[in-house]
């Protein structure tokens, strides 16, 4: 009977393993907050506008991390993949964003930003 769990043990684990996956990322800009404009006494014929701030990506830091985020972004296309936006923090105390088309992410889950632009959970 020892002898049985001994060669079931690696059969296990290789199983194990193989429940990883990884899906490609992009990076994405941080999540911007938008407060409404003040509200300005100016003549009929003046047009006043507020600046627009757009956020631009970095690149993706590869290391280790827990997903304190998953937003659903529009999908480009009908029939088309559903992108989610994805905030991780890392080890490293810092945030990353990243839009990914991975299934099966939760919040809290522990994640792996690799350097080729995969994210395995």
């Amino acid at each position: 009977m020892r002898r049985f769990a001994l060669v079931i043990s690696p059969v296990a684990l290789a199983l194990l393993g193989a429940c990883a996956t990884s899906d490609p990322v992009t990076p994405a800009p941080a999540p911007v907050i938008v407060a409404p404009a003040p509200v300005v006494q100016a003549p009929p014929a003046t047009v006043v506008t507020a600046p627009t701030v757009v956020a631009t990506p970095t690149a993706i830091r590869a290391g280790h991390g827990r997903v304190e985020t998953i937003t659903a972004l529009q999908s480009a296309a009908a029939g088309g993949q559903t992108m989610r936006r994805i905030g991780i923090k890392m080890d490293d105390g810092t945030v990353q964003y990243v839009d990914t088309a991975a299934q099966g992410l939760n919040v809290g889950e522990r994640v792996e930003l690799t350097a080729d632009g995969q994210i395995r959970h």
